[in-house]
């Protein structure tokens, strides 16, 4: 079901979409793709809306930093000194992280409005990202459909084409927090890495692949997440042409547990240290599927280019369960 959820204060219409299946009831929003609530039950078969987000849109607009339920892109993650060079040019982009680019800049794809249409069990988001913005090359034919599967798992489905060649990387920024309230600090978390990338005081990675044994980035058997991450693992799996599980969240309390797939050879762990205001230090948990930071300027990590006449392809499904 699609309706008309706000007004932005240009005039433009903001729509949501409501997905019900197998008792699980999502609502994703036109404006920056954004998941505003997943509701599913615990062990005891009582329903909660697990991802952080706001009743209304003046919540995403007056909290954009921490990118609650959002499509970011046209790079999500860090590009270090906000430039890139493809094809013997430099680009220089948008500097919203420092002296970096985070997330495709100031207004990346989390504050636009996308199209919505219908499609069986689910919504289609599309919009043309054009030549030059944020300082991306090309212009950008982008498609994110959102689908319930018959099991009640949410599954994202990203394509683009374009027009020149450019660097391309979307993931969504979802905090989980399974228990439905509260601190999730206590949730056990397994991720298939046996390597992670090192990053500097910037979060810009060092380009080494770090084996994670010994350290706390072993998270290879579930254990609790604790606080102070920030990182991107290097998935056991690297890209697939098909979602792999790679991760695991579990709330021992409620009993939901969480899974993720993924075509993408990375995943961000983000522990939600730096949230403020409605919500504390903690209370989310962000496991963004994606290509690694800083990527166009690492030609020893997997490629991000895109070229005309070739279809960039993401898909990411997330599971619900409980035990």
């Amino acid at each position: 079901m699609i309706e008309q959820f706000a007004t932005l204060s240009d005039g433009t219409p903001v729509h949501r979409c409501t997905l019900e299946r197998a008792g699980v009831r999502v609502r994703v929003l036109s404006y920056g793709g954004i998941v505003q609530s997943v509701e599913i039950p615990d062990r005891e078969g009582l329903r909660a809306d697990v991802v952080l987000g706001f009743k209304d849109l003046d919540g995403y607009l007056t909290h954009q930093g921490p990118y609650f339920g959002a499509l970011v892109g046209r790079y999500a993650n860090r590009i270090a000194g906000a430039r890139f060079a493809l094809d013997g040019v430099t680009y220089p982009l948008e500097r919203n992280d420092g002296p970096n680019s985070l997330h495709g800049g100031e207004h990346g794809f989390d504050k636009r409005v996308w199209d919505m249409t219908p499609v069986e069990h689910g919504v289609r988001l599309g919009r043309v990202s054009p030549h030059g913005e944020e300082g991306f090359p090309g212009r950008l034919e982008m498609s994110a459909t959102y689908t319930l599967l018959e099991s009640g798992a949410l599954r994202i489905a990203y394509e683009a084409v374009a027009d020149a060649p450019t660097v391309v990387n979307v993931t969504n920024h979802s905090y989980f927090n399974l228990a439905g309230s509260g601190s999730a600090g206590g949730h056990e978390l397994r991720i298939a890495a046996s390597r992670f990338t090192p990053v500097d005081a910037d979060l810009i990675p060092t380009g080494e692949l770090a084996d994670v044994s010994g350290t706390r980035f072993d998270f290879r058997t579930a254990r609790e997440t604790g606080s102070g991450y920030d990182h991107n693992f290097v998935l056991d799996k690297g890209v697939t042409d098909g979602p792999v599980e790679v991760a695991e969240l579990h709330d021992p309390a409620s009993g939901r547990v969480l899974t993720v797939s993924t075509t993408e050879p990375g995943l961000q762990l983000y522990t939600a240290d730096h949230l403020s205001g409605p919500f504390a230090p903690g209370d989310g948990i962000a496991l963004e599927t994606q290509h690694f930071p800083d990527s166009p300027n690492r030609p020893e990590f997997p490629s991000t280019v895109l070229r005309p006449g070739e279809v960039f392809r993401s898909e990411t499904v997330y599971g619900f369960g409980v035990r």
